[in-house]
Formats: structure tokens, C-alpha cells, sequence
């Protein structure tokens, strides 16, 4: 096959089965943490994005608006770009701090009376050209005079290929390749680029409005949600036997339904006959309150362990499938 012709072919599924696309190719790649494989990564998606100019960022003599970036997913929110809103308010005190995000994300600060937000919606379910598109018009969208702009590899901006301003302007953290081959975690690696670029380090943090919770201590809070992800899972009895060997030694279980449908009905079928059980059915902002105020978090590689991890909560921490 020519490389005209598969190149066709990658377009065409990147277009038609966009979902396939990202989940298959992007992700497994993009998530490896690998620099050869991030490279492969890049040259793939110039079929939407010519290549841009990198310039070193310098900082402006003033700044008075700073523009941080999603990563989209919750969990990276709490572990990635809290560190930079930390960092950022630190280093520039006068100026806005604008969290550019979905309504999801930006419900973990809302109790931060020092953050802005700025709604940006990305089209997680689109083809690649319309998700490259919200990317591109997102520039228009961060004018303001004396600003600089974060990106903290973010899926807005398909990890920095879109820069969201100018170059001059536009601070890229490259998170799946700033480590190299080597296992440095990756909140050091946050601190380290954010100390070499601005002078400080950020610290992870949640700031969700508090939910009233109820129930003898001590707590545990549970969710066994996978975000479609079925790879993610332990099938057969392993989330029912769980919450059984929880109940025993915990008063109290604060267990997620997640967003309804078929979840709602997994982890409450997985409950029958668990006495001690108060199902939370709310936001994961919400949630993310009780698991800040329970004794213990157990839960799928998901947004909840950053949650806890934030939160100084212990947690068990259930991987399966893991990309890399």
C-alpha cells in the first residue's frame, strides 16, 4: 500500500470512526509516555495539522491575564493542572487566573475565589477536522491584552500541535515526552518545568463546593465507574466481593452510580445486600467533596484517585488494561 493511500485510509477513519481513531491509535500512543511513539503520533495527526512554529516562550513584562488549559479529563485536572492554577496564582498575584474548561472540570475550583473560568467545551465524540477546528478557533477566543497562555498538554489542542496564541505567548508543558525514557513521576516533572519556566512550583489541589455528608464513621467512598472503558474493569464478582470486604470494616459506604444508565445499574446491582450503603447520585464535583472527606478511597484507574491523592485520602487503586 502507498503511502498516499494509507494515508487516505487514516483520514478517512480518523473522520468516519473518530471514537476508533482516538481510542486505538491516538491514545495508545499519546499515553505510552514514550517519545519515539509520541513523534509517530505527531506525524499522524498532520493530516489535519501542518506543522507550526516553537519558539521559547519568554514571560511579558506584564501580564495581567494567565489562560490555563483543561487537560479534559478530570483526573489529569487534579494531578496536571491544578499544579499550574496553584503555580500561577503564586507568581503573578494581580493577574486574572482564567481555567479555560467544560463545566465539569471548572466545578473542582468552584470554591476558588481566585480562579476564573472560561466555558470551552471540546467535542469529545466528533470527527478529528471538527476537533481540530474547536482548537484553532480557541485562539479567538483567548484575546486579552498582557496574557499569557498554559497548555498543559492539553486534548484541546491535540497536545500542543494548535498553539492557542502566538508563540512568544504560549507556554506548552510536554508532558508525555519532558521525561524521557526514564519513570520520573510526573507530578516531579510538573514542578520541575513549572520552577524553570516561572521561578516557582504549583502544589495539586481541589477546591469543589462542600457537600453535606452523612453517615457513621469511619467512611469509605467508592466509585467503579470506567468512562466507557470496559478495558478497565475486573469482571465477574470482583466489585460486589470488594464492597462486601468494605463493609466489614467500614461504617459506612458512599458509593458513586456514576451518570446513570447501564453503571447506575452495575454498581447497584453490585450492592444488593450491602446494608451500609448510600449511593451518591450528583456531579463528580460533588463526589469529589466526599471523597475529600472520607477515610479511605477505592476505586478504577480513574479521576477519583487524584481526587483522594489531592486530598491526602488513602486509596486503593485498581488498574487494569493500562496503556503503558
Amino acid at each position: 500500500m502507498s503511502e498516499s493511500t494509507s494515508g487516505k485510509n487514516l483520514y478517512a477513519l480518523g473522520e468516519e470512526n473518530a471514537a476508533e481513531f482516538f481510542r486505538g491509535i491516538v491514545e495508545p500512543l499519546a499515553d505510552s509516555f514514550d517519545p519515539a511513539q509520541v513523534a509517530i503520533y505527531e506525524h499522524l495527526m498532520q493530516h489535519w495539522i501542518p506543522p507550526a512554529p516553537r519558539l521559547q516562550p519568554v514571560i511579558p513584562a506584564v501580564v495581567n491575564t494567565v489562560f490555563v488549559l483543561s487537560r479534559v479529563t478530570l483526573g489529569a485536572d487534579i494531578k496536571i493542572t491544578s499544579m499550574i492554577l496553584d503555580a500561577m496564582k503564586r507568581r503573578f498575584p494581580e493577574a486574572r487566573i482564567v481555567f479555560v474548561g467544560n463545566r465539569k472540570s471548572a466545578e473542582l475550583f468552584a470554591a476558588d475565589t481566585r480562579l476564573k473560568h472560561k466555558l470551552a467545551e471540546y467535542p469529545r465524540s466528533g470527527p478529528v477536522s471538527e476537533r481540530v477546528a474547536f482548537g484553532q478557533d480557541l485562539r479567538k477566543r483567548l484575546e486579552a491584552p498582557d496574557r499569557i497562555v498554559i497548555d498543559p498538554d492539553s486534548r484541546m489542542t491535540q497536545l500542543g500541535l494548535i498553539p492557542a496564541c502566538e508563540p512568544e505567548h504560549y507556554f506548552h508543558f510536554p508532558s508525555r515526552v519532558i521525561g524521557g525514557t526514564t519513570l520520573a513521576n510526573l507530578s516531579d516533572l510538573t514542578g520541575d518545568w513549572l520552577e524553570a519556566n516561572f521561578g516557582v512550583r504549583g502544589t495539586a489541589f481541589m477546591a469543589p463546593r462542600k457537600v453535606p455528608a452523612e453517615g457513621e464513621r469511619p467512611w469509605a467512598a467508592i466509585n467503579f465507574g470506567v468512562g466507557d472503558n470496559e478495558t478497565k474493569r475486573v469482571p465477574g464478582k470482583f466489585e460486589a466481593d470488594l464492597l462486601r470486604d468494605l463493609a466489614d470494616k467500614y461504617k459506612t459506604l458512599w458509593l458513586d452510580r456514576g451518570a446513570g444508565g447501564e453503571e447506575a445499574s452495575r454498581v447497584t446491582a453490585a450492592a444488593v445486600g450491602v446494608e451500609n450503603v448510600r449511593f451518591w447520585e450528583g456531579s463528580f464535583a460533588g463526589f469529589a467533596s466526599i471523597i475529600a472527606q472520607s477515610d479511605l478511597y477505592a476505586g478504577y484507574d480513574s479521576g477519583g484517585q487524584h481526587v483522594a491523592a489531592a486530598a491526602g485520602v488513602p486509596l486503593l487503586s485498581i488498574f487494569v488494561g493500562a496503556p503503558s
